[in-house]
């Protein structure tokens, strides 16, 4: 007689279905290149992101319109989904260390394209914002994985190009997102920005359940630490919107010191109350070791060096003439240059040579590149080379950063160091926007090319400091956190 599953057992499988990894297929995990094929996964999240930060500001017109508001309205559909992403990356990377890191990314590509889809049929403003928030839930549970899964699933030699790969991803959604915006905007409107994003995300879904290994160590959570996750949210809050404030919001001045005091005090809680609380978001032991901590440093200031151009060159160039489709396509020489050499260094540089040193060249490219930016013209036929080299430099440093601060942290902490990884990325754009923003609204739209440029090079110099400090055995391929995470 067969036997008959009752009920109640029935039900209580769908919980444990819910918060369990699978396996992938064996003749996919027994493949020599089954790691390509986890890296090639995570592209998908590494692209989508990165499309999606250079996407949406191509709507503010459609949405001012349609909504009948103002610009200061609407840029609350970036700045809203910007401070939800990095105040979650970190406690999502701990999450993901503690119940799996295929699984959480997979919760949150589930959770980003829903999101998507409610965001290209909001019926108003306010709802668009408020789905903006829950896409950025489900984007910070994929970004915080991202470098995590590639870095536990590449073998040890091959890290630093995988990194590159991703890098060059983000690269690409990135140079592609004004033109593609764009396009979806002049032709089928502005939801189509959002619901592009739908069929590749249920595409990568189905590619993640099948090519992703699961998470072969984990840490232990024994609560989760809302206290610091507030302190964490108040800090970068105020932060940003304290610069946001200073380079133009309707905010008075008191308003922005307010801000810039309760981002310091909220800071210093946070970092005080992650010494003292039993599960805490982000273990201070970590940014203790000289790789992450000036690894960090250099990815922040590496991101602000990248996206501040961003809103440099389109600014400046169409206040003097040119049209944003002239200003379009130069600015695609600093996200192809940043891909050429992020996927085609390992070729040309020497395998013996240190992620260190590769770390101080990259750096050192994109510093003389910035500084080059004081003393030419700001015109097309200058800003293709210098952008072109600024890309090469970018795309030298980044890999190689990556790969020293992962290297640093162990495999059962990997999700949160990719967590980190991915804010000092989210600052670092923020702040990129932000400072090049504040520049050009104090010297002028067509004139104030000069002071961005001033403060480009002075990040980038810092990225030149945070390389030469950081350790100088650091070799190829990380340490600690080295190798496949699924057996």
């Amino acid at each position: 007689m067969a036997t008959q599953t009752s009920p109640s057992r029935s039900r209580s499988r769908w919980p444990a279905a819910l918060i369990r990894e699978r396996a992938r297929p064996d003749g996919i995990r027994s493949r020599p290149n089954a790691w390509w094929l986890a890296v090639g996964t995570v592209c998908f999240g590494a692209f989508m992101g990165q499309l999606d930060a250079s996407i949406v500001t191509l709507t503010y017109g459609s949405l001012r319109t349609e909504f009948h508001t103002s610009l200061a309205a609407v840029e609350w559909v970036s700045l809203a989904y910007l401070l939800t992403l990095v105040a979650l990356l970190v406690p999502a990377g701990r999450l993901s260390d503690a119940h799996g890191r295929k699984l959480l990314y997979l919760y949150g590509f589930a959770l980003f394209t829903l999101a998507s889809a409610a965001c290209g049929l909001a019926p108003s403003l306010t709802a668009l914002v408020a789905f903006r928030v829950v896409q950025a839930a489900g984007a910070a549970l994929m970004q915080a994985n991202s470098v995590a899964l590639v870095t536990t699933s590449a073998p040890r030699e091959r890290m630093r190009t995988a990194l590159g790969v991703q890098a060059a991803a983000q690269a690409l959604g990135l140079a592609l997102g004004p033109t593609v915006g764009g396009a979806l905007v002049s032709t089928l409107g502005w939801r189509w920005v959002f619901g592009v994003n739908v069929p590749i995300g249920l595409a990568a879904l189905v590619a993640g359940h099948y090519l992703l290994p699961r998470t072969r160590t984990r840490t232990r959570v024994a609560g989760f630490d809302w206290a610091g996750l507030t302190l964490l949210a108040v800090a970068t809050t105020s932060a940003l919107l304290a610069v946001s404030a200073a380079s133009g919001l309707p905010v008075p001045g008191w308003g922005v010191g307010v801000l810039f005091a309760v981002a310091a005090l909220a800071g210093w809680g946070f970092v005080v109350r992650q010494g003292r609380a039993d599960s805490p978001l982000v273990e201070l032991a970590l940014l203790r070791v000289r790789a992450v901590t000036f690894g960090l440093v250099g990815a922040l200031s590496g991101y602000l060096v990248l996206f501040g151009p961003l809103v440099l060159v389109p600014v400046v160039l169409t206040a003097r003439g040119s049209s944003a489709l002239a200003a379009g396509a130069v600015l695609t020489a600093l996200p192809a240059g940043f891909a050429l050499a992020a996927t085609g260094g390992d070729r040309l540089l020497p395998r013996s040579m240190t992620d260190r040193n590769r770390c101080l060249l990259g750096a050192a490219v994109f510093t003389a590149a910035v500084a080059a930016l004081l003393v030419v013209p700001l015109t097309l036929s200058w800003l293709v080379p210098v952008l072109a080299l600024t890309g090469l430099g970018l795309g030298t440093f980044t890999p190689a950063n990556n790969v020293m601060i992962m290297g640093a942290i162990p495999a059962s902490s990997s999700g949160t160091g990719g967590g980190l990884v991915n804010m000092a990325r989210g600052l670092g754009t923020a702040l990129g926007v932000a400072l090049v923003t504040f520049a050009l609204h104090v010297g002028g739209r067509a004139s104030g090319g000069r002071e961005a440029a001033l403060i480009l090079l002075a990040v980038a110099l810092l990225a030149l400091g945070a390389a030469w400090a950081g350790p100088a055995g650091a070799r190829s391929g990380p340490g600690q956190n080295g190798g496949r995470d699924e057996a």
